[in-house]
């Protein structure tokens, strides 16, 4: 038998993808009808309403089916509950860049990653290049806009 792989994620991410799952279960219903009144109007080889419904019905499960693989592969971590000296999924760790201007971000799973909110996933070059650092660990990385280098300052569980 396959293992499954577990997706971790703290309980705010799963919540989210939780909502989502449930939003898209609810406007199957909706589909459905918007199907049978495009069916009403007639002949279906023409019909741009029936074609619409169908093809956002097709995206909707497809949707659906992902969201319900995630969730039931969610691996939920309290970052609280952690503690350690190195730098892990949910930890929170301050850099300092090449300017000593302080830079804040979260390790969290690929599906709750927004950089604007200081949070990166654990599989972005920053998010690996970081995993296993400790305090005063030198981190360089390659990212799109080149290479860059950075100091951990201090890692936290938050």
């Amino acid at each position: 038998m396959a293992s499954v792989e577990k997706l971790p994620m703290l309980a705010e991410g799963y919540e989210k993808l939780t909502a989502e799952l449930k939003a898209l279960r609810e406007e199957r219903p909706r589909i459905v009808d918007a199907i049978e009144e495009a069916r009403a109007h007639g002949d279906l080889s023409e019909n741009a309403e029936y074609h619409a419904a169908k093809e956002r019905q097709g995206q909707v499960e497809a949707q659906i089916a992902d969201l319900e693989d995630k969730v039931s592969r969610a691996n939920i971590i309290d970052p609280a509950s952690l503690s350690g000296d190195r730098e892990i999924f949910g930890a929170t760790v301050t850099l300092l860049d090449d300017g000593d201007k302080p830079v804040r971000y979260q390790i969290v799973g690929p599906y709750e990653a927004d950089a604007k909110l200081g949070r990166i996933s654990y599989n972005s070059p920053l998010g690996r290049a970081l995993i296993g650092r400790r305090a005063e660990d030198e981190v360089e990385v390659t990212v799109p806009s080149g290479d860059r280098f950075y100091v951990v300052e201090k890692i936290e569980f938050i």
